[in-house]
């Protein structure tokens, strides 16, 4: 039980520096923007209450937000994507589905079941996010394109992260 929490503050605190020490560093060709944070989201255990998720996902936000100075963008899309999480558990399969135990992760659900997931949740994110920049419906598809590609770049380095750090159970 420790050694979780000690796992979660830990890739919290890797989360927010790779977002602040690189990726915030890293623009490709001024579309896409890795938002690598959001990682701590969505590998959080089935069993969290909801009002402490998104708790977790304002702090991680203001965080990111402070070494941004974006005022409050980061986190309002956090908060929304923490609310809406169990929802998006919810659509794609029970909750009699989830085991205690597991985690939201590649190697417990698979390939297919994590990238339906997280690319939803990373979608919403993104949308909100480059929505509250913008502010207008100017320019529609250069902003939904920069939705997507970025929503796409972000997942890539979510799974990189996973393949490489987590060991395969099987």
């Amino acid at each position: 039980m420790i050694i979780d929490y000690f796992k979660y503050i830990t890739l919290f605190i890797l989360a927010v520096f790779i977002q602040v020490l690189i990726f915030d560093n890293i623009y490709f060709y001024g579309y896409a923007h890795v938002f690598f944070y959001v990682i701590f989201i969505l590998l959080l255990p089935f069993e969290i209450n909801k009002y402490t998720l998104m708790i977790l996902g304002f702090i991680l936000g203001i965080i990111v937000d402070i070494f941004n100075n974006s005022i409050g963008m980061h986190a309002f899309a956090t908060v929304f994507i923490s609310f809406l999480r169990p929802y998006v558990l919810q659509i794609y399969s029970t909750k009699d589905e989830y085991e205690i135990g597991h985690k939201p992760g590649l190697y417990d659900y698979g390939y297919g079941w994590f990238i339906r997931y997280s690319l939803t949740l990373l979608f919403i994110h993104h949308f909100i996010f480059y929505f509250i920049e913008v502010f207008r419906f100017y320019n529609f598809h250069l902003t939904f394109i920069k939705i997507i590609i970025s929503s796409i770049a972000s997942l890539i380095f979510i799974i990189l992260y996973q393949l490489l750090f987590f060991r395969n159970k099987a």
